[in-house]
């Protein structure tokens, strides 16, 4: 039973290793797009550009290097792999790490689902860390997925996962939508 599944998780692994090989050599160079295109675009396909190369990646993403690998409305991953880069001084992953994968995924998950010309920033996040992260824990994946999202207001929750399926962080987000300016 143990082999079936450290075999399950291997595999599962090299899925994470080759879509994020496949992501990487699409990315462009961070930037921000203009306002005016953004408002062209749904939420969701906004998204899409961002992941099919055609818009740039977030500097916070290249930043500390995570970047969406799935999405689909009312859900969006983003991948990234812990390192020393993230350490704090106390030799563990930075909560900050964990908060950030976090927002990016729950947030866009609420963007995923807004029309065109409509945005959203983040009212308010709460995080709760389950389990250290370290340049030993390999690739995770922050899910965020939709609750609600109305004419205001959006919610969204999420969860960082290991390839395994081991749960190391929980979010529940609550975002402000409003027209582009």
């Amino acid at each position: 039973m143990r082999e079936g599944k450290a075999q399950q998780d291997n595999e599962v692994l090299q899925q994470w290793l080759a879509c994020e090989a496949v992501m990487r050599s699409k990315m462009s160079e961070p930037g921000v797009v203009p306002l005016e295109q953004m408002k062209q675009l749904s939420g969701f396909d906004f998204l899409n550009a961002i992941m099919n190369g055609e818009f740039p990646i977030s500097h916070i993403g290249k930043t500390m290097d995570f970047f969406p690998v799935e999405s689909e409305p009312g859900r969006v991953v983003f991948q990234g792999t812990p390192g020393r880069q993230h350490y704090n001084p106390l030799g563990g992953v930075h909560g900050g790490y964990f908060c950030t994968l976090l927002d990016s995924a729950v947030g866009c998950a609420v963007q995923s689902m807004l029309p065109k010309g409509i945005g959203y920033t983040t009212l308010e996040i709460k995080v709760n860390l389950i389990r250290a992260l370290s340049d030993k824990t390999g690739p995770v994946r922050a899910e965020g997925k939709v609750i609600q999202v109305g004419r205001q207001v959006g919610t969204a929750e999420g969860r960082i996962i290991d390839a395994s399926g081991k749960v190391y962080a929980h979010a529940t987000t609550t975002c402000l939508i409003f027209p582009l300016p």
